[in-house]
């Protein structure tokens, strides 16, 4: 009968690594490359959330102006008034401020007098502050409306950035995807990894997962060019581009990501619970569907949040496919338009620093809010679901 080792063979033996690690520079260099790469990695992710938060405080604290008719401050104040005050009536950042002169800026100081001069409008619009909260949430009833209406309409004489109407069209978009996708990925893995003999699996796993490597904006234009032309003939709807198509060209880009998750809980089930169903008499159907689904519950529920997470930030597919019209309306068969569209589409012709753009960086950080929270309550559920069937809760 051996032995255990004796602290102070355990502590020889320790000692002994390190020295064998230390006459090993290339793991020391491979160690401190991984090292960076990880840091490098985190660095980037800050300097993103950095810049992105540096572009949507004016609009999370209001303090832009959007309206179109503005108080006009007279030319002679210009020497009182401080870099900040002149940066924000000028709406000029800070590289542009640097590069003017005092009669550069006097100038475009006249500019403002000489446009409110010629702006005779009586338009009660015209002063709105559509930039705050209440005009980016609830309805307004805008000139010439019969109603409140939400708009998104930044184009415009009065800039309407009312985001609801993209936030109604994304989660469209994204609950089609998903019951069209779910079920059909769900299927799949079950089908994979209890029923298909080892010459199926080897077929069609792998065909399944290639769906992945497939560029979204080649399943964007399937969409746009074939398969718009082939829904409408079959549902017979008005609308050729809509919330439906795109939806389903979503599901093309969720079903690999659902599947391999999936697949993998279902397979990480211990065969011992098969072969015990199948003991006591239940077919191989029954054994999977009532007995290897239910054990592989928070796999799957983390596989599904995933899919919503992939759904819910595509941008090529909703931006050819969906028909780019922000109409708040809670039918399928609508042309709708999603907030990544909006962001593909409007962010290369915004002003650097306008309000246009830094709606653009708000409503892309609320898109990963939305999807923060989702992961963050699917991890609670996926770790609830855990204890349940461990019999902890």
């Amino acid at each position: 009968m051996s032995e255990s080792p004796t602290k102070q063979q355990r502590s020889i033996g320790w000692m002994g690594l390190k020295r064998g690690h230390r006459a090993r520079p290339s793991e020391w260099i491979a160690e401190k490359l991984i090292f960076a790469v990880s840091l490098s990695s985190i660095v980037t992710i800050f300097l993103i959330f950095l810049f992105v938060g540096r572009m949507t405080l004016p609009i999370v604290f209001e303090q832009m102006n959007s309206a179109a008719v503005q108080p006009v401050i007279p030319v002679e104040r210009l020497g009182s008034m401080t870099k900040s005050e002149v940066m924000s009536y000028l709406e000029l950042t800070e590289k542009q401020y640097a590069g003017m002169d005092q009669e550069t800026l006097r100038s475009l100081m006249e500019v403002k007098v000489e446009a409110a001069k010629e702006a005779t409008t009586t338009d009660k619009d015209d002063s709105v502050n559509t930039t705050r909260w209440r005009y980016l949430l609830l309805p307004q009833q805008w000139s010439g409306y019969d109603r409140p209406e939400y708009i998104w309409q930044p184009i415009s004489r009065i800039h309407k950035y009312n985001i609801m109407p993209l936030v109604l069209g994304s989660l469209k978009t994204t609950l089609v995807a998903l019951l069209v996708g779910v079920p059909l990925a769900l299927g799949a893995a079950l089908y994979i990894s209890q029923l298909a003999s080892q010459r199926v699996q080897e077929t069609v796993k792998p065909c399944i997962e290639l769906l992945a490597g497939v560029p979204s904006v080649v399943t964007g234009f399937f969409m746009l060019i074939v398969m718009a032309t082939v829904l409408k003939q079959v549902f017979g709807y008005e609308s050729r581009l809509n919330a439906f198509v795109a939806g389903v060209g979503l599901s093309l880009a969720v079903i690999p990501v659902v599947f391999s998750i999936s697949e993998d809980a279902l397979t990480s089930v211990p065969r011992s619970y098969t072969q015990a169903a199948l003991a006591l008499g239940a077919s191989r159907w029954q054994a999977a569907w009532q007995v290897v689904l239910p054990s592989a519950m928070p796999g799957v529920f983390a596989a599904v949040v995933l899919g919503f997470g992939r759904a819910i930030g595509e941008t090529m597919i909703v931006l050819m496919a969906s028909g780019n019209a922000s109409i708040m309306s809670a039918s399928l068969l609508d042309s709708t338009r999603t907030i990544t569209a909006s962001i593909a589409a409007e962010l290369a012709e915004a002003v650097f620093g306008g309000h246009h753009y830094r709606i653009l960086f708000t409503i892309g950080l609320l898109l990963f809010v939305v999807t923060f929270v989702c992961n963050f309550i699917g991890d609670l559920v996926v770790h609830r679901l855990k204890l349940r069937l461990e019999g902890k809760a």
